[in-house]
């Protein structure tokens, strides 16, 4: 029997409220990225993909506020402030994908005010492939158009924030 495919963080508990330190600057947060990890990936993976999304942000679509992809299957983790570019956390050869503030790095919640509780799922993909070969201004949705063709499995949280 494979072992679970399991993705967590120490920062964010599953199901729980994401801590306000971790929200958008200009929002009440530092905009910090939390620390991440994982474990059980599945035989054949040969590389990774991350990806926060808000399913009810109020725009039809979503809001996707962090991509990272061509993560080396080898890592089992990222530590927080990865999503910092002047950090320089992410380990070489890994791509931060534009978010939907239009920058290549952590975007962290800042959901309307009075707008409610918001998800934000955190999920990490594993894939059959080395790495993705994408346009530096690729969109997030071409992105997950081929994160998803390459999946092998998927591990994933949730967790909401509001204001």
């Amino acid at each position: 029997m494979s072992e679970a495919f399991v993705l967590i963080s120490p920062d964010i508990a599953a199901g729980g409220i994401i801590p306000v330190r971790f929200a958008y600057r200009g929002c009440g947060g530092e905009n910090l990225s939390p620390a991440l990890r994982w474990y059980g990936a599945p035989a054949g993976t040969q590389s990774l993909a991350l990806t926060v999304f808000d399913p009810d942000a109020p725009t039809g679509s979503g809001w996707w506020h962090w991509l990272v992809y061509n993560l080396p299957a080898s890592i089992d983790g990222l530590p927080q402030r990865a999503g910092d570019p002047a950090a320089g956390l992410l380990p070489p050869g890994a791509v931060q994908g534009r978010n939907d503030y239009g920058e290549h790095a952590w975007g962290g919640p800042c959901p309307p005010p009075g707008h409610g509780p918001h998800r934000y799922v955190f999920t990490l993909h594993a894939l059959k492939v080395p790495r993705l070969d994408l346009p530096a201004d690729a969109s997030a949705a071409a992105i997950g158009f081929h994160i998803h063709f390459a999946r092998l499995a998927e591990a994933s949280f949730t967790a909401t924030y509001e204001r």
